[in-house]
């Protein structure tokens, strides 16, 4: 690897330890550090990685450090992108793209071209530190074919995410192809996901493609994912391990080539804690995690991103001179948007249609989101509800920790169908 780099690169030096390393970094100008991950032989060698890792960063805040690591050990390069390296690169490597990597490390982008961007493709990044790093490493791991958990809050845009990552890979030109797990009916579960063949019940009157065989090639989106019913995850696991599914009526394995992508707004490893959902189906899932936080804890995004929905829906409602005052913007930015991303769109689109005047002032924006059934939380089991939506949500909400979030057994005890039930969930934010 030296002598590769030192014909693309002015200055290269080598460290057979991280101490030495480290000594190097205090007596020397060093833009980037290749840091390999398994310089030592030991169990816990990964993780010593990720320690000199930190030690770098600590003391070297600008040095860039690319991680070098086995493909078996993609997941903690992974995290360690998470605690600030720059990249990372997998053996066996090319050799053009370790020079191409560092070169872009040794020459960031610009913040014009990457940090000041709020938006690309169809996502709405925004501009927090946060958001960036979480970009920096969406970017990185969307041209592999690892499986991601995308997981997050409502209205934090964990679908949009998935098409992102679709758009960023090199599965880009084949299809996505998207299934909310909680809407899909227990009984169709395997024909929806597998397929049939005609005659294989009542109504197959014709040979059905499932989505996996609609995923030829491309990605399959698996949206609520925690909302799966514990019986059905196995017939899930099954798939995914055997990279083949059987249509309902029929012998024939039919293989399957896709990337699988799923999302929750639940928390997974209680869900497995309390047995509600398989832990061998949580790890094959789970290559790699992507958690979108919250606007609240990411308040420097307000205004950006209700610059960016002014725009797009200026120009939808051809108004395209309208603008947000100096006090609107305030007033946004010290809303706390219990909806996330998706309360702030509709929030800002609705004041574009409803405008007058070109300039939006902060009477434009009465928030009524904040008390709408999206954002209902009461406090405490003596908050008295004062509406009936207010107890449709308690009673919704309280049944669900009651029977641990199985929807199977919360619809039986409110009378009310399954698909009812998690329509009602959706609207609540639950």
């Amino acid at each position: 690897a030296r002598i590769l780099l030192e014909t693309a690169f002015g200055k290269v030096l080598t460290a057979s330890s991280p101490d030495l390393a480290m000594n190097m970094l205090r007596k020397e100008e060093v833009d980037v550090v290749l840091l390999d991950m398994n310089f030592s032989a030991g169990i816990n060698s990964g993780n010593e990685g990720l320690y000199w890792l930190a030690a770098i960063k600590d003391a070297h805040p600008s040095v860039q450090v690319v991680l070098f690591t086995a493909y078996a050990d993609i997941g903690l390069a992974v995290r360690g992108m998470k605690e600030g390296a720059a990249d990372f690169i997998v053996k066996p490597y090319d050799n053009e793209y370790l020079v191409a990597t560092l070169r872009k490390c040794i020459s960031p982008r610009s913040s014009a071209s990457k940090g000041n961007r709020a938006e690309s493709g169809g996502f709405f990044w925004g501009e927090s530190e946060t958001m960036q790093r979480l970009r920096t490493l969406v970017e990185k791991v969307a041209h592999t074919d690892a499986n991601i958990l995308i997981t997050g809050e409502n209205g934090t845009g964990k679908e949009m995410l998935a098409r992102e990552i679709h758009a960023l890979s090199p599965r880009h030109s084949k299809p996505l192809v998207t299934v909310d797990m909680g809407a899909v009916s227990e009984t169709l579960f395997e024909s929806e996901l597998f397929g049939h063949v005609k005659g294989a019940f009542t109504d197959a009157r014709s040979d059905r493609p499932g989505k996996f065989e609609a995923a030829a090639g491309g990605t399959l989106f698996l949206d609520e994912i925690g909302n799966l019913p514990v019986h059905l995850q196995s017939k899930l696991l099954t798939a995914l391990q055997s990279r083949s599914v059987t249509p309902l009526g029929s012998n024939m394995e039919v293989r399957i080539d896709i990337r699988l992508v799923c999302a929750t707004n639940r928390n997974l490893p209680d869900m497995v804690r309390s047995s509600m959902f398989r832990e061998d189906l949580f790890y094959r899932i789970n290559t790699i995690a992507i958690e979108i936080p919250p606007l609240r804890d990411r308040p420097e995004d307000i205004v950006p991103l209700s610059e960016l929905f002014l725009k797009r829906y200026a120009s939808a409602y051809r108004k395209t001179s309208v603008r947000l005052s100096d006090e609107a913007s305030a007033k946004l930015a010290a809303c706390v948007w219990r909806g996330n991303v998706r309360e702030l769109q509709h929030t800002i689109e609705k004041a574009v249609i409803i405008a007058d005047t070109n300039l939006l002032g902060p009477e434009c924006f009465d928030m009524p989101a904040q008390s709408s059934p999206a954002s209902l939380r009461l406090d405490s089991a003596d908050t008295p509800a004062t509406t009936l939506e207010e107890m449709e949500y308690v009673m919704i909400k309280n049944t669900m920790d009651r029977f641990g979030g199985n929807l199977t057994l919360v619809a039986g005890q409110l009378g009310i169908s399954r698909q009812t039930l998690y329509n009602k969930l959706k609207r609540y934010g639950l």
